[in-house]
């Protein structure tokens, strides 16, 4: 990695326990980037605790940090990286800065996570979507879940062709050209598409997830009229039982961290975008794996099962539940820097995945 890599990230911060920043920044340092961070919310906690007290970042708050940086000659990143940020208001003060970076050093990789929701419900005001659309086209790669692909691109998943149709939108009308969708719901219409090279044995909507990434080629972008010839990738994941936050947080920063776009892939059958989602999931899951396992290990009052009754007329008994949850950042920083994993779980060419679809 080159010494003078730096990034600036913009996003949420918690005091106690790891999502936004918090599980964004350390993974970086410890991949040996130096990194700047702007603050776009400070709680005690991330809100899945039911109680947490805290400040959101204003717009004007931003623009003076923005303006101060760049007056002291301070604000250098090579890449770019902005998470939650909860207001249009505040998102459009970050759309300018990164329109004035991307201008001044054309460079730049920048990765949008579009952090709007999941599985159907908006975390955020619903004036920030028309934002985030127009900031598509200064992404080098957006991370959206399943939901905020929905939402950007105003298309149902539910078929091939919606899918074929949702990445055409991100890639040719927003001019993004790399895509990668994590934490996919294997639903029975996309493990009936898969290769039997990324479909694992055995496997049930209920017991895996789906990670896609999509890099359109040189030749057709970013020429609008040309046919699309983007590389998709794809695994599947086996399911963590458990709720966990700070996921989509992590793996985003470890995609960035991973991604060297002139780096000449290995194989004919990857791309910079393919190594590096391969890096970021088998790092993440591995993470998953080890923070699960200590939540297993916690005493019994602390692993109680979810009931929504119970922990409201109780709130530490979600409190106690929620922080053995909380990723094993420190404890897993081998698996960050990759001295504890022997094979990366690696992301598959999807052959064919543009051929005609049959709708079901």
């Amino acid at each position: 990695m080159d010494p003078l890599e730096r990034v600036l990230s913009i996003q949420s911060h918690v005091v106690f326990g790891y999502v936004g920043g918090k599980a964004a920044v350390f993974p970086l340092q410890c991949l040996g980037y130096d990194v700047d961070v702007v603050n776009t919310v400070h709680f005690s906690n991330h809100s899945g605790y039911g109680r947490f007290g805290g400040t959101k970042t204003t717009a004007d708050e931003l623009n003076a940090i923005f303006e101060s940086l760049e007056h002291n000659e301070l604000l250098m990143p090579t890449r770019l990286l902005t998470g939650y940020i909860p207001g249009a208001e505040a998102l459009s003060a970050v759309e300018k800065l990164a329109c004035k970076l991307k201008h001044s050093k054309p460079s730049l990789i920048y990765l949008l996570d579009p952090v709007m929701g999941d599985t159907g419900r908006l975390y955020v005001a619903p004036d920030v979507i028309p934002v985030y659309q127009k900031m598509l086209p200064l992404a080098t790669i957006i991370t959206p879940n399943w939901f905020e692909v929905e939402l950007l691109t105003k298309t149902e998943l539910k078929d091939m062709k919606s899918l074929h149709r949702a990445l055409e939108i991100l890639h040719k009308e927003y001019h993004v050209p790399h895509v990668v969708i994590s934490s996919i719901p294997l639903k029975p219409w996309l493990a009936s598409a898969l290769p039997s090279t990324i479909l694992p044995t055995k496997c049930s909507s209920s017991s895996h997830l789906l990670c896609i990434s999509s890099s359109l080629s040189t030749s057709s972008y970013p020429n609008t009229t040309a046919p699309l010839l983007s590389t998709v990738h794809a695994q599947c994941v086996p399911l963590i039982p458990g709720y966990f936050s700070g996921v989509g947080d992590l793996f985003s920063a470890l995609l960035l961290a991973h991604f060297h776009p002139d780096q000449t892939p290995e194989t004919i059958n990857t791309t910079p975008l393919s190594v590096a989602a391969s890096l970021a999931l088998t790092k993440t899951h591995a993470l998953l794996l080890m923070t699960h396992g200590q939540s297993q290990a916690l005493p019994a009052e602390e692993r109680l099962p979810t009931d929504d009754e119970l922990d409201q007329d109780n709130p530490l008994r979600k409190t106690r539940r929620m922080r053995g949850r909380e990723l094993a950042l420190v404890k897993g920083q081998n698996l960050i820097r990759g001295s504890a994993i022997a094979h990366p779980r690696e992301m598959m060419l999807w052959d064919g995945f543009w051929d005609s679809p049959q709708t079901l």
